[in-house]
């Protein structure tokens, strides 16, 4: 690009979309990836970042909008294609969980043991809910979460999953979080990062992602098509994860290669699952914290990732119980579209013979060892 001066785009793009409600533009696809460059790039004043990001959700992000962000944070990333043919991309919500136990930091491990080759990726903490998260709960648990991507793709390979963090894959983007946590509310990174997608298949990649509104499922799959994803699963999950309610009926969104967005209904009663609860509760005695910018929170997330953590070993063990139901739930969700299962029931069966023989406790231990 000629004559590119980086200030001057940054001032033209917040001049568009900051003009109030009658008066606002959209951004182009080109303008959105390259003031994404200019802020991941270039030092651009705080300040006018925050006001950007703050416009953009207020005016509300266009498909253009959020397309060109993540084509620039897929550019500034790093992307390594593990010596596998086909791998699932399970992404869930950064913040964590705080209102009930997670159970998908396991749903790697579980796919592994049933022949597909999964990676997780994620944050530390953040907020808005600075919950529990696959990196906590995967550290409570004993494992490495500091893998660089080469060898999260390695080990991927080599045992069938793997867990990479975003100070590994996308340095630039993690370091905006402090100025993100000071913005206070989400923006249009917490919408596209999720969909870099640092670990590839050599033949195809597939996508699973949990949404909470309506509106998200062709958001996200305008996004997934955008970052180069083969097929993609989108859950209506417990807060927004991967893993539909165990209670009541649930909803999936998905495509394939060469076909358009469709839904179909998902039960729990599919897969043999009847539960008094939406998901697993959280157990008393969990302490609250307060954050360093004193921020009052309800539930420790990482007194929450240990429990998850010890609950998860268990169900991978064949423990019987909710966070047992979710990975059945939620693997077979992923079995029945990959075409690994004729039926959900079907499906269940697999997960349920893995968990109950021990494979998929030790596909997950293997991982301390890899």
């Amino acid at each position: 690009m000629t004559d590119f001066h980086p200030q001057l785009h940054m001032r033209h793009c917040i001049q568009k979309v900051a003009t109030g409600p009658d008066y606002s533009k959209d951004l182009s696809f080109e303008e959105a990836r390259d003031v994404m460059r200019v802020i991941l790039n270039d030092d651009p004043d705080p300040v006018q970042t925050a006001i950007l990001f703050i416009a953009l959700r207020m005016k509300r992000e266009t498909d253009e909008e959020n397309r060109g962000m993540l084509q620039a944070l897929i550019d500034s990333s790093e992307q390594v294609t593990a010596e596998v043919d086909e791998l699932v991309d399970v992404s869930d919500p950064y913040d964590g969980y705080a209102r009930g136990v997670p159970a998908s930091p396991f749903l790697p491990a579980v796919l592994a043991s049933l022949g597909v080759n999964a990676v997780s990726h994620g944050l530390e903490v953040v907020g808005p809910k600075f919950g529990a998260t696959h990196h906590r709960v995967l550290k409570a648990a004993g494992l490495d979460v500091t893998l660089s991507v080469t060898a999260a793709a390695k080990q991927l390979s080599d045992i069938g999953w793997a867990y990479v963090d975003q100070k590994q894959f996308a340095p630039g983007l993690n370091q905006l979080m402090g100025l993100r946590e000071r913005m206070v509310k989400r923006q249009v990174l917490n919408t596209v990062e999720s969909l870099i997608g640092p670990v590839r298949g050599r033949s195809k990649t597939h996508f699973m992602c949990g949404y909470v509104h309506k509106a998200y499922p062709p958001i996200y799959a305008s996004l997934a098509r955008q970052a180069g994803f083969d097929t993609a699963m989108f859950v209506r999950g417990v807060e927004g994860g991967t893993i539909p309610s165990l209670q009541q009926q649930g909803r999936l969104f998905f495509y394939h290669e060469g076909t358009e967005l469709a839904q179909r209904d998902l039960s729990p009663k599919e897969v043999g699952i009847e539960a008094a609860t939406r998901a697993i509760p959280l157990p008393d005695g969990l302490p609250s914290v307060q954050t360093a910018d004193n921020i009052s929170l309800p539930v420790d997330g990482e007194a929450l990732a240990a429990v998850s953590a010890k609950m998860g070993l268990a169900a991978l063990g064949g423990d019987q119980g909710l966070m047992y139901d979710s990975l059945v739930y939620s693997a077979s969700i992923a079995l029945t579209h990959l075409k690994r299962a004729d039926s959900m029931a079907e499906a269940a069966k697999q997960v349920r013979a893995v968990l109950d023989n021990g494979k998929a406790l030790k596909m997950f231990k293997a991982a301390k060892h890899a």
